[in-house]
């Protein structure tokens, strides 16, 4: 059993949050521990119509934002690494300079530490130079920086497309087979099987 946690921050897209915890159900060998902070749930509202309730229940394991006591904020606990999915830039700001006061900063913290794999989709645009220079000090510290940015090449048809594009490059960061979203050089799973 490999563990991967998922935080979800309150930037717009948590979208990308939701479809990771949905794939990853699809992996029986994946325990997935959650985690979101208060303006996820907000943004759940705002911008889907799942319920905070729903998107808990596809994890393996939830956690509370405040329970800083928790399994994911030691060094101790064995994961292949963190994503969190979307990522604000007020959670990557917090994870670059070590401002552990919750747990997905805390988690995130430890994988760092630790020398885990830990990937921050970071989501806002236009950035001015303090996000550059707190993109520039996460990845510096280990973390990989990347941003939900949609190819082309694979001629998406749906945004579930795009969406599944972006999601299917955070899996590849931690190893873990898909078909998500065709290849470039490669055709998609449909037009092989014909």
């Amino acid at each position: 059993m490999q563990r991967l946690v998922v935080g979800i921050s309150g930037a717009s897209g948590v979208i990308y949050g939701i479809r990771l915890l949905e794939v990853l159900r699809g992996y029986p060998d994946v325990e997935t521990h959650l985690v979101m902070t208060k303006p996820a749930e907000r943004t759940v509202v705002e911008e889907t119509s799942y319920r905070v309730a729903d998107i808990r229940a596809m994890a393996s394991v939830n956690h509370s934002i405040t329970d800083i006591g928790a399994s994911i904020a030691s060094g101790s606990f064995r994961a292949m690494g963190m994503v969190v999915i979307p990522c604000s830039i007020h959670t990557v700001s917090a994870i670059a300079y070590c401002l552990s006061d919750n747990l997905v900063t805390r988690a995130a913290d430890v994988m760092l530490k630790e020398g885990r794999r830990l990937v921050l989709v970071v989501r806002e645009t236009p950035l001015h130079v303090g996000h550059l220079k707190s993109c520039l000090a996460a990845a510096e510290a280990g973390a990989v920086i990347l941003p939900p940015v949609p190819a082309f090449y694979n001629h998406p048809k749906t945004l579930e497309h795009v969406i599944d594009h972006t999601i299917g490059r955070v899996l590849d960061r931690f190893g873990i087979t898909h078909e998500l979203s065709p290849r470039w050089g490669e055709a998609p799973s449909e037009e092989r099987a014909e």
